[in-house]
């Protein structure tokens, strides 16, 4: 019944170099969907919902990886510490602070991404590419997170014009790790979904986030 699902991952797996792994956006995807591009191949599902990683959960095996990639409200906050492994989505140090508490309650170290308004809209969230380097220097005094990276979603534009933004952020990334600060582990670069990916590859990206390209069009 899937068989599409699992030509286009195949197909995607082939093209991706080898150091770029494909988050499957598994936005309003069913749990049969989601079983279906984890026999394909896929080794990470990135959630936007709470309550769709809930009930996703019994598709999901042992060597599936589990990536929060919507805007997480405070509320969600102690769910999310225990439902993901990597949280793309960190845009402030309100959230930055609960997600630090509710990791220290559950007895781990939550991986983060900084997400990054490289298009500077004032409708998006997200850090500003100025204010970065503070907001990283204080995740890294969190003792209950660890910032792994960068996540950014850029303007809706076709993917050439969108070239410039995922440089930007490339060279906010290189900037980061440069700034050798301890207690991270700065290897995450997330950027590129299903029409965009290919540029975003070429640009650094070694995350791409792919729901389309993989599942089709949504009914």
């Amino acid at each position: 019944m899937y068989s599409y699902i699992r030509i286009n991952v195949c197909r995607l797996l082939s093209e991706i170099p080898p150091h770029v792994s494909v988050v499957a956006v598994a936005k309003t995807r069913t749990p049969e969907e989601i079983a279906a591009a984890l026999d394909a191949g896929i080794h990470i599902i990135g959630q936007n919902y709470i309550q769709e990683a809930i009930s996703s959960r019994t598709k999901l095996n042992e060597n599936t990886s589990c990536h929060f990639i919507g805007h997480l409200q405070s509320n969600k906050v102690k769910k999310a510490v225990e439902l993901f492994d990597l949280i793309e989505t960190v845009d402030n140090l309100k959230l930055a602070t609960a997600l630090d508490h509710q990791a220290r309650l559950h007895g781990k170290v939550m991986p983060v991404l900084i997400e990054v308004n490289i298009g500077r809209e004032a409708q998006k969230s997200g850090v500003l590419p100025d204010e970065l380097p503070g907001i990283a220097l204080s995740i890294e005094q969190f003792p209950n997170l660890k910032l792994h990276g960068l996540m950014t979603m850029g303007p809706h534009l076709t993917a050439e014009k969108l070239r410039p933004y995922f440089a930007e952020t490339r060279r906010l990334f290189d900037n980061l790790q440069q700034l050798n600060l301890p207690d991270t582990n700065i290897r995450y670069l997330s950027m590129g979904m299903s029409d965009s990916y290919l540029i975003a590859i070429e640009e650094g990206a070694n995350l791409v986030r792919l729901g389309t390209a993989i599942f089709g069009q949504r009914c």
